[in-house]
């Protein structure tokens, strides 16, 4: 069997009602590659009065990947980039040495009845780039590569699979795709990274005959390949890469090969050092230490 070993989801309260599912980290498995952060939100009805909004916070050391199949947010950093983020396109921020954003409902579905349906991933950024600068790049939904084959399709979302590249830049080897399979749809996977894992976003998959429960990622043993079925259709993503160059600490929303480096970032944010997001005023503090 190709599976290694699985990983499943535990439900995450952000505030407001806004629940997520998130595999990484996992006791067992830190990260998959670069990606040592995995959330999987919705599909969310949400009310007309209901605010999910995220106020300003601040990253070190990772780049946050977001990807949208339902609904659109307000991306705001303090490089003074706006975007709007819809369903599709891949936006990576890389935090570097330090950058703050907020994610906001975009002011035409305020006071609307929505729907929300996504993954934020983060990827740890290699030592040589750790404290680097920060940046934001927006790839359109429609520059993003799409293999068709016999019983579905692929969009390569980060690296190369299929034949295809995506204009997604990274930091070191990086592979992120989503796939969508047809009722009674077999799909091999071969030439993966060292690293890789399937997580089903909706519909139920087998992965070389075996089930895929619900909310749970497989680990893929290193060098293996798999079989990917869907009885009844399904969509599915596959993260992987390179296995980061050691292990890494987090604390809040920093990550870090260094603990002193955290605690730095804390203090910086508790001082309100960092640059501000342009346009505003709010601020997500720094949450209050365990004892």
């Amino acid at each position: 069997m190709s599976v290694d070993h699985f990983l499943k989801a535990h439900d995450k309260d952000l505030g407001g009602g806004f629940t997520v599912r998130r595999v990484l980290p996992a006791a067992a498995r830190q990260a998959v590659g670069p990606f040592i952060f995995f959330d999987h939100f919705g599909p969310i009805e949400a009310p007309p009065e209901a605010n999910h909004d995220v106020r300003p916070h601040p990253h070190i050391g990772l780049a946050t990947v977001t990807y949208l199949y339902e609904g659109a947010m307000l991306h705001r950093d303090s490089l003074g980039s706006v975007q709007r983020i819809e369903p599709g396109a891949i936006n990576w921020m890389t935090a570097g040495s330090g950058i703050v954003h907020s994610e906001r409902t975009p002011p035409d579905l305020v006071g609307k009845a929505r729907r929300s349906h996504g993954l934020q991933l983060w990827a740890a950024l290699p030592h040589a780039h750790e404290d680097g600068a920060p940046g934001f790049a927006h790839t359109p939904a429609a520059a993003i590569p799409v293999a068709v084959f016999d019983g579905g399709d692929a969009r390569v979302l980060i690296g190369s699979a299929f034949g295809l590249t995506s204009p997604v830049a990274t930091f070191s080897e990086t592979l992120y795709l989503d796939i969508r399979l047809d009722a009674g749809a077999v799909l091999r996977l071969d030439d993966l990274p060292e690293e890789a894992a399937i997580y089903p976003v909706s519909g139920e998959l087998a992965i070389d005959g075996v089930a895929l429960a619900a909310h749970t990622m497989a680990y893929l043993a290193a060098g293996s390949g798999a079989s990917v079925s869907a009885a009844a259709g399904a969509r599915f993503v596959v993260i992987g890469g390179a296995p980061l160059d050691g292990p890494r600490f987090i604390s809040w929303n920093f990550v870090s090969s260094s603990k002193e480096r955290l605690a730095q970032a804390a203090d910086d944010w508790q001082q309100q050092r960092y640059a501000k997001v342009p346009g505003e005023t709010e601020w997500i503090p720094l949450p209050t230490p365990r004892r």
